[in-house]
């Protein structure tokens, strides 16, 4: 069974909220990029809690599930992936405590995350992944 994967596209502060990964040594073509949060399902839960819950350990912040805008399946990772529109509901952008940041050694090829906010107008000057999604979500938004 392939591995399910659920992210936010969260916005916040006149722009949108993503994750800065930075020295990524896993990755050999690209080690600077940006991504929305997310991460893998936990045993029983929803898409919608699972998307909670990996946007609370990774920024910090309480948001409301909206609706779901995208899903692709990554083969090289056998992995299908959704993304949801999220809405910022409480809480300090930046302060979030996941395991990307306790120095875990399971982390120690994934490089730094760095969660950041981009400017709508600066967002089509980044390097978003997964490209599929990138596109499809400047189109949406009128970036």
């Amino acid at each position: 069974m392939s591995r399910i994967r659920v992210s936010g596209i969260i916005p916040l502060d006149d722009g949108f909220a993503f994750m800065h990964r930075v020295d990524v040594i896993k990755k050999k073509d690209i080690q600077n990029y940006y991504t929305f949060a997310g991460g893998g399902l936990e045993e029983g839960e929803s898409l919608e809690e699972g998307t909670i819950r990996e946007i609370k350990e990774e920024f910090g912040i309480d948001v409301k599930v909206v609706k779901k805008l995208y899903e692709i399946y990554l083969e090289e990772f056998d992995q299908k992936e959704y993304f949801f529109l999220c809405e910022y509901i409480r809480g300090e952008f930046g302060t979030g405590e996941g395991p990307e940041f306790s120095y875990d050694p399971k982390y120690k090829d994934s490089g730094k995350y760095i969660p950041e906010i981009i400017s709508k107008e600066q967002v089509k000057n980044i390097l978003l992944l997964p490209q599929e999604i990138r596109d499809k979500f400047i189109e949406d938004f009128a970036l």
